[in-house]
């Protein structure tokens, strides 16, 4: 079956390199406004575990699909104009979370980010412009304004749906892991091999692994404490052995060197975002001088 045209032409938008500036500039800027730590967190969903950007979406979305419900109906143009005003009040904290996501995108996904973006804003001014149409008694062009709002903010949908469903924005990169992992424990090699405070890569099969040993004490009998975690970033898939150790909060963390995310050592959970999926933990033991690990719980 042949691919709508929309299709083709959103495929097209990620090789669209004339976008960059303006998505370089968007980027930038919102990186220079936004405050870093706690409320940059909650702009990205990381208390929710997942981003915050598609549930806030549900809100202007069903307000004006609502209004337009109204609209063929007679009788309704007052609350009809109450959902406009709605949405387009919603709208602002809704694109507020999703230009926080869009800073922390790559290039091609910023490519399609920008003009989904862009198609929000059309939406959002044609709304508010039915708003005022309305206020002011013209219900008839109010009317008209909203559908063209309504067919627009389709196009954002579309772009959206796009942007996450088939180029992975917002998706945790370690969600399929526990099916890569066969059961039981497994090895990675000497243990002496990995030296200490630095974290170090390994491969178990398919799966790409970031070990660090944390040095020796004496309830381990000398062969070292270790921390396993997946080295893929549930971000992006950026490599965490790349990235750098750190102090948070009290607690030792990695930080993804490609958008800065943080991660407990111990438990995985993200610290800060962009990230929102906490990292995949393996269980760690040393038998015959060799690290071994497990992701299932495997007993001895």
């Amino acid at each position: 079956m042949p691919r709508l045209p929309l299709v083709s032409t959103v495929d097209k938008l990620e090789g669209a390199a004339w976008l960059d500036p303006a998505a370089g500039t968007v980027s930038r800027l919102v990186k220079k406004m936004l405050p870093s730590g706690n409320v940059t967190d909650a702009l990205h969903g990381v208390p929710l575990g997942h981003p915050v950007h598609p549930l806030m979406v549900t809100v202007p979305l069903g307000a004006w699909v609502s209004a337009a419900v109204l609209d063929v109906l007679p009788g309704n143009n007052r609350t009809a104009r109450t959902l406009v005003g709605l949405g387009v009040l919603a709208a602002m904290p809704t694109a507020l979370t999703g230009v926080t996501d869009f800073s922390q995108l790559d290039t091609l996904q910023q490519r399609t980010g920008v003009v989904h973006q862009a198609s929000a804003a059309v939406a959002t001014a044609l709304y508010a412009a039915s708003w005022l149409a309305r206020t002011r008694g013209g219900h008839g062009s109010g009317k008209l304004l909203g559908f063209a709002g309504l067919a627009v903010s389709g196009i954002g949908g579309f772009l959206g749906g796009h942007l996450s469903y088939r180029q992975g924005a917002g998706v945790n990169r370690n969600d399929d892991l526990p099916e890569e992992v066969p059961a039981g424990w497994h090895s990675l090699g000497p243990a002496d091999e990995f030296p200490t405070g630095r974290p170090r890569p390994a491969q178990l099969g398919g799966v790409r692994l970031m070990v660090l040993h944390r040095g020796a004490t004496e309830s381990d009998g000398g062969t070292g404490v270790f921390s396993v975690l997946a080295d893929t970033c549930s971000h992006l898939g950026g490599p965490l052995h790349e990235g750098h150790l750190q102090d948070t909060r009290g607690e030792l963390c990695v930080v993804c060197p490609w958008h800065g995310s943080v991660f407990s050592i111990q438990s995985g959970e993200v610290v800060h975002g962009p990230a929102t999926a906490p990292q995949p933990v393996f269980r760690t033991r040393v038998r015959g001088g060799r690290l071994e690990v497990s992701l299932t719980g495997a007993e001895d």
